[in-house]
């Protein structure tokens, strides 16, 4: 799996290791110790995703990361010693697709990073839609139509619209949702509850009364691809 990652992380040790693990799985990388540097790097250069610390000088991580998300959906992994439930639903809130906390293994890291590269890399499905209601998925960009108008998503959220999208009336609950499109059998399993309750947010009317992604009571979640 080949890729370009920039690593924005103020630990330089910590940094190169990220770098060095990176290399020996093939993915090419670049280091930033800022926020307000990685955000110039990310004008200069085509990236394929971002290693983001959130304790940084000057401008946060969730700064950094709100800012891209006003122009750009590339793939943002948090790495980050904070551990706190509300860091974590605050940073996968604002766009991020996975959180990783420190301390951490590289090796775990990096196969992280590889998995994500793959998923938003996958080829095959170039010409594939899905649609429901006014809205549509582009399988082969990752990208959600609501018409004409493109509806800001990030490569997590439509992974699980899309895993759902693709099994209508079926209920799965949240640790198989987890398993199959997070690709751990273990981990925070509330993480899927997040995604959906972002995902209502984007796609329903009233999110508090959905109706393309539906809650079973004792089942987990169902997709409904006939609602209006």
């Amino acid at each position: 799996m080949k890729g370009n990652v920039l690593i924005i992380e103020d630990e330089p040790d910590l940094a190169e290791l990220i770098r060095i693990y990176l290399q020996d799985e093939g993915i090419t990388s670049h280091i930033c110790a800022t926020a307000e540097e990685g955000l110039i790097e990310i004008q200069r250069e085509q990236y394929d995703l971002v290693s983001l610390d959130i304790n940084l000088p000057g401008m946060d991580g969730f700064e950094f990361l709100q800012s891209l998300r006003r122009e750009n959906r590339i793939p943002v992994i948090i790495v980050s010693a904070r551990q706190a439930d509300e860091d974590i639903i605050m940073g996968l809130g604002i766009g991020a697709d996975e959180f990783v906390t420190k301390p951490f293994s590289p090796k775990v890291l990096a196969a992280r990073i590889r998995a994500l590269l793959r998923r938003s890399k996958t080829p095959g499905d170039e010409k594939k839609e899905i649609a429901f209601g006014i809205f549509r998925l582009d399988v082969g960009a990752f990208t959600l139509w609501k018409g004409e108008d493109r509806v800001p998503i990030s490569i997590r959220e439509f992974e699980v619209l899309l895993y759902l999208a693709e099994r209508p009336g079926k209920a799965f609950r949240s640790e198989k949702i987890y398993r199959d499109v997070w690709g751990n059998q273990y981990g925070d399993i509330s993480s899927v509850a997040v995604y959906i309750q972002r995902l209502r947010k984007k796609i329903e009317k009233d999110p508090g009364e959905p109706v393309f992604i539906q809650t079973v009571r004792g089942m987990g979640y169902r997709f409904n691809p006939e609602a209006q």
